[in-house]
């Protein structure tokens, strides 16, 4: 016996073909039901296949506010000088060199984005810009490209504030080291009260995001200005001038064992994390009003503003530096490279403030890093993607977040952060992890949009006109230049060891060897990409299906057939 549908009234209704966008439901002739008033925004969603589960409590600048904060700039270059100025030397060469193709894949991506805006992010747009061939798959594989992106984010900077914290106590107390517990202790307290704050109600999250950009871009400010006008290199170092002399400041100093070009090359890892985090306001369109423009606009900014702020910063480092010799010996036993700098040019009272400063920004940019990812991991449970997806695809009906989300990914960057106690080089196997990984999902709906779908993708609001082909093309060969260079490993020779091995190449490509395997041997048989999670009472189908035709699996639960009846 049929169980009956369940009736209710209907106050709006979408029809998905009206909408103009290539979705999940397009092409179908559908029309949804709604019991309530629907705006401009939720009925571009709900054409996407989604039910509006979030309040739309964001602006524009919040989003930014929050994109921002990710990108953390301050605490990005204070944890990625191991990644740049401790390769090729203290020049900003490789900032200014690596920010514009950085900036054209983030640009590729926005573009992207004003077509479709949904929490899902750029595997969504894979989805409907693959081959259907292969589209389950390419579909799949960014999705966990994307996920191991977001979920080793939070932890890699959680660790990151511990360390300064920790540095500043060193510094305070010489006689006080901090040991791998202590470390991975204080990295999990930053998680877990992120985690607390990732689970109040959106609005309160928007908030969180505006305090800590404001407070980001206040600390950039001052850390910048106590560098120049705090700067005493002449008084604390006998012959040397106030500022390095402009051979000196873009001097390249190669620290590796690989020639200069390459080595050149391996420092733009510091660049591209420390200018990650750009893609945060496309796992926040469901949150935000008017996100066919506000989105892309935050994606933007983010990442223009990040690289040329980030420019000028490099600059004040490059011009104050004493001795990339010194920060790499650390005598002090800091373990944070960029203490050691301010120790060379600063007094005691500067340093311990410049580096609380760093601290402060840094556990904002944890905070708002583990936001983004629980709205990955909530969108990708949403379409079946991971284990148990019942459970953290659910919605708090009180704070109307993913709490269960939230709390799957702290748990998670608590195991990530186990491999601290491996040692520096397999702790750091999470950053560059998290920019190869971030690339891949980044750089994938690019490709296809240039080749695949050149002639089919229709742009959004927000687009790059005619400049769309060659800034794709830019960001496509950038990455594919990147990705192997940043599994390079810092020696080599006899000097090559299990302790100095670039462990990226397990930590990132290992998981994604797994699911892809999982993919062939198994979740090709029910994995079909983005799942709809609206209602199918509530879905109509048009007269391109026939009687007891079988409507296609993009519902969350199991197929329904319909009748001639029901049709009509």
């Amino acid at each position: 016996m049929n169980t009956p549908r369940e009736i209710h009234p209907v106050v709006s209704q979408v029809r998905v073909d009206d909408m103009n966008i290539k979705s999940i439901l397009s092409g179908q002739n559908i029309t949804i039901n709604v019991d309530h008033a629907v705006d401009d925004d939720e009925a571009k969603l709900l054409a996407m296949g989604f039910t509006q589960e979030f309040k739309r409590d964001m602006g524009a600048f919040e989003i930014f506010a929050v994109s921002f904060s990710v990108l953390g700039l301050l605490p990005s270059i204070a944890a990625c000088f191991d990644y740049q100025q401790l390769v090729i030397g203290m020049s900003p060469l490789p900032w200014i060199i690596a920010m514009l193709p950085i900036t054209a894949v983030a640009l590729s991506m926005a573009e992207i984005s004003s077509v479709y805006p949904c929490s899902a992010g750029t595997p969504y747009a894979v989805s409907q810009l693959a081959p259907p061939k292969f589209r389950a798959y390419l579909t799949w594989f960014t999705s966990w490209s994307n996920w191991m992106c977001q979920i080793t984010a939070a932890p890699s900077v959680s660790y990151s504030c511990a360390s300064l914290m920790l540095a500043l106590k060193a510094f305070a107390d010489p006689s006080y080291s901090p040991s791998n517990a202590e470390v991975f202790g204080l990295s999990c307290g930053v998680m877990i009260v992120s985690a607390f704050m990732c689970m109040a109600p959106t609005k309160w999250a928007g908030r969180f995001g505006s305090i800590g950009t404001i407070l980001n871009i206040m600390f950039l400010i001052i850390v910048f200005v106590m560098i120049l006008a705090g700067n005493k290199r002449d008084e604390m170092h006998d012959g040397l001038s106030r500022f390095n002399s402009n051979s000196t400041a873009w001097g390249l100093y190669n620290q590796t064992p690989f020639p200069q070009g390459i080595s050149f090359l391996i420092s733009f890892m510091g660049v591209i994390w420390a200018m990650s985090g750009y893609d945060s306001p496309f796992h926040l369109s469901e949150e935000c009003s008017n996100p066919t423009t506000a989105v892309p606009l935050g994606i933007t900014m983010t990442s223009v503003l990040g690289g040329v702020i980030g420019f000028l910063f490099m600059i004040a480092i490059s011009y104050t530096l004493v001795s990339i010799d010194d920060i790499a010996a650390d005598p002090d036993g800091l373990g944070q490279p960029f203490v050691t700098y301010l120790t060379q040019i600063m007094d005691k009272k500067l340093v311990m403030a410049a580096t609380a400063l760093t601290a402060v920004s840094s556990f904002f940019m944890a905070q708002n890093c583990l936001l983004a990812a629980s709205r990955v991991t909530y969108a990708y449970s949403r379409d079946g993607l991971l284990p148990l997806s019942n459970i953290w695809k659910k919605v708090s009906r009180k704070t109307q977040t993913p709490i269960n989300a939230v709390i799957a990914n702290c748990i998670l960057g608590i195991l990530f952060l186990l491999l601290g106690f491996a040692g520096d080089t397999a702790i750091g196997a999470i950053f560059s992890c998290g920019a190869i990984a971030g690339f891949v999902s980044f750089t994938t709906p690019t490709l296809l949009k240039i080749t695949y779908a050149r002639n089919t993708f229709v742009p959004g609001p927000w687009n790059l006109g005619k400049f769309s082909k060659p800034i794709g093309w830019l960001s496509v060969a950038f990455v594919a230049m990147m990705i192997p260079l940043l599994c390079f490993p810092w020696t080599s020779g006899k000097d090559l060891n299990v302790q100095n091995m670039n462990w990226t190449v397990l930590v990132y490509f290992g998981p994604m060897v797994v699911s892809s395997i999982w993919f062939f041997v198994d979740a090709r048989k029910w994995y079909v990409g983005p799942r709809s999670n609206i209602n199918p009472d509530d879905i109509i189908y048009g007269q391109q299906l026939e009687t007891g035709e079988e409507i296609p699996d993009i519902l969350d639960g199991e197929k329904i057939s319909i009748s001639s009846t029901e049709k009509k």
